[in-house]
């Protein structure tokens, strides 16, 4: 792990290490804050994310619909909430 200073000055090494299959992550004020990785592994891993990702139809498709009741039949959908209009004067 290296800290921000030590990654700036020795950047070479950074990404010779990086390069090597060894991703290397790099703090700022003492937190984690970036990781340096090889194109070949950046682009292992955006190819591995995309085969995994549904499309956002099937996404939104694949939530069940709320069940609500009707005058005792089920019924799917959303109802509309009982509420009593408030008194306005003019």
């Amino acid at each position: 792990m290296w800290t921000l200073q030590d990654a700036k000055n020795r950047f070479s090494a950074v990404v010779e290490a990086a390069l090597a299959g060894v991703p290397q992550e790099v703090t700022r004020r003492g937190k984690p804050a970036v990781v340096v990785l090889s194109a070949d592994d950046y682009r292992r891993l955006l190819k591995g994310a995309a085969a995994a990702r549904e499309s956002f139809a099937e996404h939104l498709l694949a939530f069940p619909a709320p069940q609500i009741e009707t005058s005792g039949i089920e019924a799917t959908g959303i109802g509309r909430a009982e509420v009593r209009p408030r008194d306005v004067r003019f």
